[in-house]
């Protein structure tokens, strides 16, 4: 053996160094299927070898603890490639010969031979030996044409080809212990970060995970040619704008419900020139961008200081928009109001025209129905608001936008 592989070699050899930009393509072509069919061959070959080695205790005798450290330091592989190569060796001795001829032969690769070994040993323990037999017999014929991917996919339906008659228990076993694993590995992290940001992390069972796919989908569209918001950005807001959504119902348990208390701490002069940051109960700071943004539709527990630091006035914590006000203002917008939005009521908040601090009231004339994304736009952004003659919003855009800033309107909600 070790003279043909020595010749092999040497053929190899001459091919590293053979003048390939001279071939034609159809020849380049050719010396590429040649080069995997061999490499397949010579991987059956090298798991020949490793079983042989394994079952004569090789490895410890060389003073390994174990044939796949042996071969991490014989073949410096890593110790988890080193792993599947024992493991896919003693799979193929032990009781898949039709795999190992077929890998021998060049019509497999490693990787299609441990999917089919799998598979056929689970087709051994439900369906018997004759069912194991044919099933080597038709993966084998369907890795001519899949990948490994596709073929361990169409592998969980084997028992349809091989064994009919016991395929619909098998698929009810397996979607049974599929469940039950579903339902032992549910959970859901929630790690606060230093700077008060919140990382996610977590796995859903099959049944929840259509839940968010569902509603946050439909709410990661691009809003405008102007969206410059990543997909991953859109998911973030999308899934702000239903937990909004969830606070808004009043269906929660008791202390839920209501969208998160700001306490602002600030002096009065900073406040009235829009310079003052907020602080939350958690003891977050926020930008005073934020901190404006928040306020619109939010239960406020304001707190001026004078010079000296000291409580000038402390104000009850309230609703700003809600009730009577927030129907009528529903009724009047239909939903956001910025133009071209087609977001619904109940994804927006009710936005002050005029901002408290600046000494705006709240009042229907002093309010109007943003979504989160045009809310924090309009905070953030040279557009304005204002009410047209007929009372209704006008948004009016930026120069840069439309040197005329003509007023635009919201057309998609109709009006009666």
């Amino acid at each position: 053996m070790f003279g043909g592989l020595a010749q092999a070699d040497d053929a190899v050899g001459a091919c590293t160094t053979a003048a390939i930009w001279a071939l034609p393509e159809h020849e380049l072509i050719a010396a590429l299927d040649a080069a995997h069919h061999l490499e397949q061959r010579l991987a059956a070959v090298k798991l020949t070898l490793v079983r042989e080695l394994d079952g004569r205790g090789t490895a410890r005798r060389q003073g390994a603890s174990s044939t796949a450290v042996w071969l991490r330091e014989r073949l410096r592989l890593t110790v988890s490639a080193a792993r599947r190569l024992v493991e896919l060796a003693a799979t193929l001795d032990a009781g898949s010969p039709g795999v190992r001829q077929a890998l021998a032969d060049g019509d497999l690769t490693p990787q299609q031979a441990r999917v089919i070994a799998d598979t056929v040993r689970t087709v051994q323990t439900t369906a018997g030996g004759e069912a194991a037999d044919k099933a080597v017999g038709v993966l084998t014929d369907w890795a001519r044409h899949f990948d490994p991917t596709q073929l361990r996919k169409l592998g969980t339906r084997i028992l349809d080809h091989v064994a009919p008659d016991l395929a619909d228990a098998a698929a009810r076993a397996a979607l049974d212990a599929e469940a039950a694993r579903a339902t032992r590995d549910r959970h859901l992290t929630l790690s606060e970060q230093t700077d008060g940001r919140l990382r996610l992390t977590g796995t859903l069972d099959a049944e929840t995970a259509g839940l968010p796919r569902a509603a946050i989908d439909p709410l990661t569209a691009p809003v405008g040619p102007d969206d410059q918001r990543s997909p991953g950005q859109r998911r973030h807001d999308a899934l702000a704008d239903l937990c909004r959504l969830s606070l808004r119902t009043g269906e929660l348990p008791e202390h839920g419900g209501d969208p998160a208390q700001i306490v602002i701490t600030t002096h009065y002069d900073d406040l009235t020139r829009q310079l003052g940051a907020g602080t939350l109960d958690t003891g977050l700071r926020l930008t005073p961008e934020t901190v404006r943004r928040l306020a619109c539709d939010a239960a406020i527990l304001p707190t001026v200081l004078n010079g000296a630091g000291q409580p000038l006035d402390v104000g009850r914590q309230r609703r700003l928009v809600t009730g009577p006000l927030r129907r009528v203002l529903v009724l009047r917008d239909r939903g956001c109001a910025f133009p071209g939005c087609d977001r619904p009521p109940r994804w927006c908040d009710a936005h002050h025209i005029n901002h408290w601090t600046d000494g705006g009231v709240t009042s229907l004339d002093n309010a109007v129905l943003l979504c989160g994304h045009h809310h924090r736009h309009l905070h953030h952004s040279d557009w304005t608001v204002q009410l047209g003659a007929d009372g209704h919003p006008q948004f009016i855009p930026p120069a840069w936008l439309d040197p005329e800033q003509v007023p635009r309107r919201n057309h998609y909600h109709r009006r009666t």
